[in-house]
């Protein structure tokens, strides 16, 4: 397999730090808000990235963090008169069940910065006693003169207006570029023991810390792969790939992945443009496998436009591979195809060529209906179809649902009984041969979008979209 590496900009030939096993730690949301797109973005790159590892044989051991204390979040507590644990609990819920709809899978360790001061503390004093961090009014700060190779991830010029604006300004400071390791507390905020005093850690020492206590190891590098979205590779992840190396000597990743940007029809997304569009707003309009699928249409490494034409499209390409699910009404399948596996995990061999992956699943859904339509009754066609969907859902996480289901969703519960009603009565007309009734309930649903088929098992239904 072959990744991009963010910090050698180049692909490179992905060989882990041991020979069947793949660390990797993705940042976590700073949960004081809904989740956006970008948000959600990032989630299903990373579970695509996992997925196609597992299914190359690997195993995986993934950690995304939560960071649980935070500026953001003291702003929120102040402005709602909520607590840190109500405020936290609340986020966090709503973002696993939201990524979860994206058929986002869960991490398998999910640490948040709170229930990790200890690991925190202990990275910090290691910090301060290789005189690498120093004490001042306000808190514990790395300097970042002790590292000689601060900067080599990403290549960044530190004047620039965009990176200074997440720097904070500190006239104590040896240099701008050093950064908060340990805050001291202020007058009702929340705040932790320390041997400076109490405070709370800074937002990059928790990843450093976290990955130290649950996947390093004691090679060069301590993880296989980072990742993140595009906007933390500057401060963010320089500055953890900084702190770890002056702590432990070591690498902290040997791969550094980070996902494009996403933009609202070709503006940047976020909250100072007033444009940052809530995952939970999409949700309401759109299926969240339809939008995992959209998200996952684009390669991991470019920037994402959102806009609803396209999220459309992208449906109706999802749509054909439901209607074959459906057309072989098939429940077991035998094994998959060889040569299809091969040519869609090769695709994503290639630093997770989606498009090319994408592009296969289509020629084999157009082969197979015709297949179909030269022969409909083939078993062992039928089964293999099934295999080959259900290696579809294994890897990109899609086509998995019930394929009635699937083209029910969006159809609120008045509405369901409504249609299930009238499609009763349907039947009941049908039975006493009364065929007037029948036409016109049928007309009735399609004048509702309600397309229906008749099947063995019954009258199945849909969602007519167009």
């Amino acid at each position: 397999m072959y990744i991009y590496n963010s910090a050698t900009k180049k692909k490179e030939k992905f060989i882990p730090i041991e020979d069947d096993l793949v660390r990797i730690y993705v940042c976590g949301p700073t949960v004081y808000d809904d989740a956006h797109l970008g948000h959600a973005r990032s989630s299903v790159v990373f579970d695509l990235l996992r997925r196609v590892l597992k299914t190359l044989g690997y195993k995986v051991i993934f950690v995304k963090n939560f960071t649980d204390i935070d500026d953001k979040i003291i702003e929120k507590m102040k402005q709602s008169g909520k607590s840190l644990q109500e405020i936290v609990t609340y986020y966090m819920k709503r973002y696993k069940d939201e990524m979860h709809s994206l058929m986002v899978l869960d991490a398998d360790i999910e640490p948040r910065a709170t229930e990790s001061i200890d690991a925190i503390v202990e990275f910090i004093s290691h910090l301060l006693e290789k005189e690498c961090a120093y004490i001042i009014d306000d808190g514990v700060y790395f300097d970042t003169a002790k590292d000689s190779d601060y900067l080599c991830l990403s290549k960044r010029v530190v004047d620039e207006s965009s990176n200074l604006a997440r720097i904070e300004t500190n006239t104590q400071k040896k240099d701008p570029k050093d950064f908060a390791l340990w805050k001291f507390s202020k007058q009702k905020e929340p705040s932790y023991k320390s041997p400076w005093g109490e405070g709370r850690p800074g937002w990059h020492i928790e990843c450093s810390a976290m990955i130290k206590k649950y996947l390093a190891t004691k090679e060069k590098y301590q993880i296989d792969i980072h990742g993140g979205g595009a906007d933390l590779l500057f401060p963010h992840h320089e500055n953890e790939a900084a702190q770890t190396r002056c702590e432990s000597g070591q690498n902290l990743a040997k791969y550094w992945m980070h996902n494009g940007f996403v933009q609202i029809d070709g503006e940047k997304m976020s909250k100072s443009l007033g444009n940052s569009f809530f995952l939970k707003d999409a949700l309401k309009i759109y299926d969240g496998e339809v939008l995992r699928f959209y998200l996952l249409c684009t390669h991991y490494r470019a920037n994402f436009n959102f806009n609803e034409e396209d999220l459309k499209a992208s449906k109706k390409r999802l749509d054909k591979l439901y209607r074959l699910k459906k057309r072989i009404a098939q429940k077991k399948g035998s094994i998959v195809n060889k040569e299809f596996k091969k040519r869609v995990l090769d695709a994503l061999k290639d630093d997770l060529n989606i498009s090319m992956a994408l592009s296969i699943v289509d020629e084999m859904v157009q082969k197979s209906n015709e297949q179909l339509d030269k022969d409909p009754k083939d078993r062992s066609l039928k089964k293999e179809i099934f295999s080959n969907i259900s290696f579809i859902g294994e890897v990109l996480g899609i086509a998995e649902a019930n394929e009635y289901e699937y083209f029910q969703r969006g159809i609120d519960k008045k509405t369901k009984e409504k249609i299930d009603f009238l499609i009763e009565k349907r039947a009941l007309a049908k039975k006493r041969k009364d065929f007037k009734t029948s036409d016109a309930i049928r007309e009735e649903l399609k004048n509702m979008k309600i397309s229906i088929m008749d099947t063995p098992e019954g009258t199945v239904w849909e969602k007519n979209e167009e």
